[in-house]
C-alpha cells in the first residue's frame, strides 16, 4: 500500500503541535473572563495539556520535539494572529528550554517525577514571559494562568497507574 504507515508517524510529537496551535487559536478566540480575583484567561487551562505533552513526545522521539515547537509557532504564527503567536513561541521556547533541561537532567528518576519537575518550574516562567507580551501581567493574572496551567498535572497519578498495569 501506498503511502505512510501508520506506525511511521510520530505520533507524540504531531500531539504537540497540535496542541501549541490549538492553544494559541483558544488565546485569540476565547475570552478574558473577570473572576474576584481579577481578569483570568481560560484558554491557560490547556496550556497545561501542552506541557504534558511536550513531555510524552520527548519521551517517545527526544529532541525532536524542539523541532516540533518551531512548528507549532510557525503554524500559529498563520493560524491565531501574530502577536499572540510571536508571545507564544517566544514564552513556550523560554520555557520548553527550562523544562526539557530539568526533565532531561532527570532522565534517571521515574517518568511522573520528571513531568511534575519540569512544569513545576517551567509553568511560572511560561506565564510571566507570555502575559508580558501581550501586555496582560499583573500579579492575579500570573497567578491564575500559573495554577491554570499546572492543573494539566492531575493525569500524572493516571499515566504512572497505566504504565504500571503495563
Amino acid at each position: 500500500m501506498a503511502g505512510i504507515e501508520v506506525r511511521a508517524i510520530p505520533w507524540w510529537l504531531a500531539a504537540y503541535v497540535g496542541t501549541v496551535v490549538v492553544l494559541n487559536v483558544a488565546f485569540e478566540i476565547v475570552p478574558i473572563i473577570d473572576t474576584p480575583l481579577g481578569p483570568w484567561p481560560p484558554a491557560a487551562l490547556l496550556a497545561g495539556a501542552v506541557f504534558i505533552v511536550r513531555d510524552f513526545a520527548q519521551r517517545a522521539h527526544g529532541h525532536w520535539v524542539l523541532a516540533a515547537m518551531v512548528l507549532g509557532g510557525a503554524i500559529s504564527y498563520f493560524a491565531a494572529s501574530p502577536a499572540i503567536a510571536t508571545a507564544s513561541l517566544v514564552a513556550f521556547a523560554a520555557s520548553e528550554g527550562l523544562d526539557w533541561l530539568v526533565y532531561t537532567v532527570l532522565k534517571r528518576r521515574p517518568f511522573g517525577q520528571r513531568i511534575v519537575a519540569s512544569s513545576l518550574l517551567s509553568t511560572p516562567f511560561d506565564s510571566v514571559i507570555f502575559l508580558g507580551m501581550i501586555g496582560f501581567l499583573s500579579p492575579v493574572a500570573f497567578v491564575l494562568m500559573t495554577l491554570s496551567k499546572l492543573a494539566g498535572l492531575i493525569v500524572v497519578p493516571f499515566v504512572n497507574a497505566r504504565r504500571r498495569a503495563i
